[in-house]
């Protein structure tokens, strides 16, 4: 990302402080990589089959479905990581300014915690593709020990990768993304040799209501990031294109979440039980030969520790701003020990892998939306933050509003998430508003959670926007160029 000696080395130091405008000389390109990266998982194969099983679509609604959900989702993480070239600090130490200093533990609370289930399922899935390329290669048939040994690994070489920083993680997305895209290549080849097409195509059309939900479910991983948006463009210049941020982040996920969701429909059509397999791996082994299957189940599990390196990056600021006054590098190790944890009842004790994730997948979306409908409100009318009143956290703080509290934002956020969830469907919860109108049939209920949180926002009064002390003509915000 940033050539300079803070990432340069082996060991990125900097935390949630404001970045320097000196050390600002990242590209708007290199977030291509970082936006692939994070989207190498074979649960895209799995959310492509749950298409075709669980909504019953026919190949060109999946196309739809496929195509709207990363412009959706990653319209959405673009736009949100506008804030991170703006203020050059991570999302969540920039909702200081929008929530206030105390107010932005409550959002703040929340998100650390659904990040806690989303690594957790990543890291499932990466201990079942190792699991599975040794029972491929070497015949080790999976047990409980051996299940906690490959998931110990997986959390291991996350942590290790997540704790170096962000140059590691870059360098890393770079080249994952050049070997997964070859290997998804012979992938497609083998199923456009092997598949039988009259079956893929002569299916029956869904419903529109069944459409509409289908891009909720893939938009929902999408969704997920969207806090985390600021953390890898607080590196950018101030000067750097918004429209190529937005451009370039929704064009690294398209060019993975299409053509995966994609070959998962079309791989359920001949194996209609992919979408309730036990485990979202061990099908690979048994629908691909083997010297296409065991290269893509490595490359896919160097891309599940790449997704969970990023998310327990991101997680390690989400800590330093809840209090934990510690190193970011030591600040992830508690998402590892938590996911670690989480992970090992998750194999030992689910009977159902896809079902417990589409019920996270959910839930999920709702928590991080109702933070998005606020501080996406919020970035019409701020067009700065002031670093030092960001690391402020005292009654000093310029963000300290009242009490430590933004009201309007902290009540939009509440509104906006309760609401929300009398919406939502799940295995493990259902709203009293679920059933019997659009919203909750056609599974909306994260729009509305970001439609309720942001309008509110922009009608309650607000505390004054902060200027930075130092800004000056020449800070502020100039039209901008094009920086890629």
């Amino acid at each position: 990302m940033s050539k300079t000696a803070e990432t340069e080395g082996a060991l990125e130091t900097r935390g949630i402080e404001q970045v320097p405008d000196r050390e600002r000389t990242a590209r708007t390109r290199e977030l291509f990589p970082t936006w692939v990266g994070a989207n190498i998982s074979v649960l895209l194969l799995t959310m492509g089959a749950s298409l075709v099983v669980a909504y019953q679509l026919n190949f060109w609604q999946a196309l739809v479905v496929a195509a709207a959900a990363p412009v959706l989702s990653y319209g959405l993480v673009g736009l949100i990581g506008i804030a991170g070239k703006r203020g050059g600090a991570p999302g969540m130490a920039l909702s200081r300014a929008v929530f206030g200093q105390r107010g932005n533990l409550l959002p703040g609370s929340l998100i650390w915690i659904a990040r806690w289930g989303w690594e957790t399922i990543n890291a499932v899935t990466g201990a079942y593709a190792l699991l599975t390329v040794l029972d491929i290669v070497f015949g080790i048939r999976a047990n409980s020990v051996l299940d906690m040994v490959t998931l110990l690994a997986f959390v291991v070489a996350t942590f290790a990768i997540s704790g170096l920083g962000i140059n590691a993680v870059q360098k890393c997305n770079k080249y994952a993304a050049y070997l997964f895209a070859a290997f998804s290549v012979l992938v497609l080849g083998y199923l456009v040799v092997d598949t039988d097409w009259s079956a893929v195509f002569d299916r029956s059309a869904g419903s529109a209501a069944a459409m509409i939900t289908g891009v909720g479910l893939i938009a929902a991983g999408g969704v997920s990031w969207i806090p985390s948006a600021p953390d890898f463009t607080r590196y950018l210049p101030r000067t750097a294109s918004s429209k190529g941020i937005v451009g370039v982040t929704i064009g690294g996920a398209g060019i993975v979440v299409l053509p995966m969701v994609l070959m998962g429909m079309v791989m359920a059509v001949s194996t209609p039980d992919l979408a309730s397999a036990s485990d979202p791996v061990s099908f690979l082994g048994e629908i691909l030969p083997t010297w296409i299957a065991v290269p893509y189940l490595l490359i896919a599990l160097i891309g599940m520790l790449l997704i969970n390196s990023m998310s327990m990056y991101s997680a390690g600021f989400t800590a330093q701003t809840l209090g934990f006054n510690v190193p970011r590098h030591w600040a992830v190790s508690v998402n590892a020990v938590i996911s670690l944890i989480f992970g090992g009842v998750l194999m030992l004790v689910a009977t159902s892998f896809m079902g417990s994730f589409i019920a996270f997948l959910s839930l999920l979306a709702v928590a991080f939306s109702a933070w998005v409908g606020v501080f996406g409100a919020d970035m019409l009318r701020r067009k700065e933050y002031d670093g030092d009143a960001l690391a402020d956290t005292g009654h000093t703080s310029a963000y300290w509003y009242r009490g430590g509290f933004s009201p309007a934002a902290v009540a939009s956020w509440a509104v906006g998430l309760i609401a929300g969830l009398m919406f939502t469907t799940s295995d493990w919860f259902t709203g009293p508003l679920a059933a019997n109108n659009l919203i909750g049939e056609y599974g909306l209920g994260w729009v509305a959670t970001v439609v309720i949180s942001g309008l509110l926002y922009v009608v309650l009064p607000k505390p004054p926007v902060v200027v930075p002390a130092t800004a000056s003509a020449g800070r502020a915000e100039q039209p901008e160029s094009v920086t890629v």
